[in-house]
């Protein structure tokens, strides 16, 4: 008899609940590289939970706005707002818009995900291409690699509050707007 591993289950499990033809109608979501999900916590609830967690990356990563309408909760709160980012659904759509413009090729994947409870994880990393304007500096083509971590409140399968943290100081340096 194998021991049972906390997390081990809900790990090999998602790989299919997370293909499960209820999410194949949606477009092509991003999928989580590792996940590690409570051991009380049923398929069917790790995908009621990461579902938006899902569809928030794939908005970052597309920059198509549908998807952070469809992630976020209609009074959704950025319980870490950077200084002159709106409240609300309004403040990612703003600043996925500006960084697809710094960054067309934006590249997001999800390193790993963790569900417990109403909260999922993210551990999020950014690739991609400085080509555009950022601040009033002009890309050269410089390569964008850098990590973001995001806690989500999820409520009636929506992100309801979101803390997040993301490295600044590598993106700022590698598109040359600091010194290293």
């Amino acid at each position: 008899m194998r021991p049972f591993i906390p997390g081990l289950f809900a790990a090999v499990v998602i790989a299919s609940t997370l293909s499960h033809a209820a999410v194949a109608a949606e477009p092509a979501l991003i999928t989580p590289k590792v996940l590690i999900a409570d051991h009380g916590v049923t398929p069917e609830q790790i995908q009621a939970q990461t579902l938006a967690a899902r569809r928030y990356a794939t908005f970052w990563a597309s920059g198509d706005p549908a998807l952070a309408r469809e992630a976020l909760a209609s009074d959704f709160m950025d319980r870490a707002l950077p200084p002159g980012r709106p409240q609300g659904i309004s403040g990612p759509l703003a600043a996925s818009q500006a960084f697809h413009a710094a960054v067309p090729d934006l590249g997001c994947e999800v390193q790993q995900m963790i569900v417990s409870g109403d909260r999922v994880v993210s551990h999020l990393r950014f690739t991609g291409h400085f080509t555009g304007t950022f601040n009033g500096v002009k890309g050269k083509g410089q390569t964008v690699n850098f990590i973001a971590t995001d806690i989500y409140r999820i409520a009636d399968g929506r992100i309801a509050e979101n803390w997040h943290l993301e490295d600044n100081l590598t993106f700022l340096q590698q598109i040359d707007a600091i010194a290293h």
